[in-house]
């Protein structure tokens, strides 16, 4: 099932032309957390490494992996290198109708993960796999672990961890408490769409961004714009392509306001909490004895890279140097790592090179 809004971005899609994917058309695989959320998982079988399950950032979906405007997507690599390759929705995808409810960080690193996870195990027929996860499904993720989430054999977190230093941007957001200020306002989601005939109210929104601080990434375009305000600096425009940079929107969407008054309180305590603040998510540091190695953008400005160093350093502390490792890529922000024009030469081979490591 497909909301209205996510039906609108696959028609979007559909309505351009699309090369053919080289990893083919995937096996969809629907399932149900414990809370009865409906999520899903696609499927692109190139071999019997792995499998690996690849995770997306918060409000974007597996289209930000699968999107066709570059020469090799991440999946479509992955494929050609022997690898059982899963794409996970989690209840923030804008492809499902979740995306558009209040959740929190910790459904997705408590429900989400375990239920992926155990749908992968059971219908390939493993007892382990590999997660590669980014941004905010990279946190997730790690909170997940932090948990005791099992029958994950190793994992590549991409850019946000436990230890979250933000940028600027993202700094001031926090200082100010920009999500909370929405949230007693009434604002229970935002959105990077687009209507075909926009409100007088989304006509000011996007009037209003014009003067919006664009940081170092100024761009008139109004998705852009919209990125930037609720997010912050996803990417570097000189890393994308044409193609992608006029159809990146495809794979963002609605985001909700829990989601992103938990980031608040994680960027104001300095790492992972709850989001009530009653659980520390470094307690659980114990059961995160499994081979993880941190990607980080050397020119990130949403989450920088001091964020990771803190993490790497603080599990070598806890569970010894051996399972964890660390790579700075240079020239690189957040999310261009993943739809980055020359990300196949520059950024894959560096991740399949640490999945290949638990093969």
């Amino acid at each position: 099932m497909i909301d209205d809004d996510a039906a609108r971005t696959t028609r979007d899609a559909a309505d351009r032309p699309r090369r053919p994917l080289r990893c083919g058309e995937p096996a969809v695989h629907r399932f149900s957390t414990d809370d009865g959320v409906e999520l899903q998982l696609s499927r692109f079988q190139g071999g019997t490494k792995g499998p690996v399950i690849l995770s997306p950032g918060f409000g974007t979906s597996s289209i930000a992996y699968t999107l066709d405007t570059t020469d090799t997507n991440f999946p479509e690599y992955l494929f050609e290198h022997g690898y059982d390759v899963w794409v996970l929705d989690y209840r923030a995808s804008p492809l499902l109708p979740s995306a558009g409810t209040q959740f929190t960080l910790d459904d997705i690193a408590t429900r989400d993960y375990p239920a992926a996870v155990d749908t992968v195990r059971a219908e390939a027929g493993v007892d382990d796999v590999q997660i590669m996860a980014h941004c905010v499904g990279s946190l997730t993720f790690l909170m997940s672990l932090s948990e005791g989430l099992q029958g994950v054999r190793s994992g590549v977190a991409s850019q946000l961890t436990l230890h979250p230093r933000a940028g600027a941007l993202n700094e001031l957001r926090a200082g100010i408490y920009a999500a909370n200020v929405m949230d007693a306002l009434g604002i229970d989601t935002l959105t990077t769409e687009f209507d075909d005939d926009p409100s007088w109210l989304e006509r000011l929104y996007d009037r209003a961004l014009t003067i919006y601080p664009a940081g170092d990434e100024p761009c008139d375009r109004p998705f852009c714009r919209r990125v930037m305000f609720m997010y912050g600096e996803v990417y570097d425009h000189d890393r994308l392509n044409d193609a992608t940079h006029d159809h990146l929107e495809e794979a963002f969407g609605v985001a909700n306001i829990r989601t992103l008054t938990q980031i608040t309180r994680i960027l104001r305590e300095d790492h992972a909490v709850s989001y009530d603040g009653d659980h520390d998510y470094l307690d659980g540091a114990a059961n995160m004895k499994v081979p993880i190695a941190f990607l980080h953008g050397e020119h990130n400005r949403l989450f920088l890279p001091e964020g990771s160093r803190l993490t790497y350093e603080w599990l070598r502390e806890q569970n010894g140097p051996d399972l964890y490792s660390r790579h700075v890529i240079p020239g690189y922000s957040h999310m261009d790592c993943f739809v980055g024009k020359d990300a196949a030469r520059d950024v894959y081979p560096v991740v399949t090179a640490q999945l290949d490591l638990h093969n």
